[in-house]
């Protein structure tokens, strides 16, 4: 047998098991799952990682960041779809697989990160696997991607610790944002539904979803 023939069809049977596991743990959505399973995990890792790619765990990148548990982009993603959203804002690159996961259900993403370095290597993963409707570019998360707004649903793979409305800002009416939100010791996965363009609490609601660990949402762009 072919070796690369041979590791992507372990690599596929792995999927596969992974997929299984996320039914375990209650994801239902078939199309999510067949995303899941679709997108290649340990090529969006270095290779002394990839053995590890289909466990249900965070894993590291580079820059000190990683790439999230498949049970919790399956997860937020399973939150989304419901939604039926086109366009999508996405605010942390990082390896690129939760935007190559959301990039087989929806129209358009669009894909910020702040530390250059990964957007230039997610850029290329995007291309290299033919992921045309996916668009990344490096800056400030906290600003979104203005001049492509509106978006039907904006997703961070960051923690901030109160919600930004900069993004808020750049949702469509009925659009959703999902994020993890808190500090280092505490943090939830929410749901906010913007109900109209009223500033503070009183243009959109807010859903407690579950509590998750991630990375904290900083300001800035990292170039180097």
């Amino acid at each position: 047998m072919n070796s690369a023939l041979g590791i992507g069809m372990t690599s596929q049977r792995t999927r596969d098991r992974m997929v299984v596991r996320l039914q375990e743990k209650g994801i239902k959505d078939l199309k999510v799952l067949a995303a899941m399973a679709n997108v290649p995990r340990h090529l969006f890792m270095d290779e002394a990682m990839a053995h590890r790619a289909y466990e249900d765990t965070a894993l590291p990148i580079k820059h000190g960041q990683f790439i999230s548990q498949p049970w919790v982009v399956a997860r937020m993603t399973e939150v989304v779809v419901q939604q039926n959203p086109n366009k999508v804002l996405e605010i942390g690159t990082g390896s690129g697989y939760q935007a190559a996961i959301l990039g087989q259900l929806v129209g358009q993403v669009f894909s910020v990160e702040r530390i250059d370095d990964l957007t230039k290597i997610a850029r290329r993963r995007f291309i290299k696997l033919g992921y045309s409707n996916v668009r990344t570019k490096t800056g400030d998360g906290f600003k979104g991607w203005e001049n492509e707004a509106p978006y039907d649903l904006i997703i961070a793979t960051a923690a901030p610790e109160k919600i930004p409305h900069e993004l808020l800002k750049q949702l469509s009416i009925g659009g959703v944002m999902i994020l993890p939100l808190g500090d280092s010791k505490n943090q939830n996965l929410v749901k906010i539904t913007k109900i109209n363009d009223l500033p503070g609490a009183d243009g959109y609601s807010i859903e407690k979803l579950e509590s998750v660990f991630f990375v904290p949402f900083l300001e800035g762009v990292v170039r180097k």
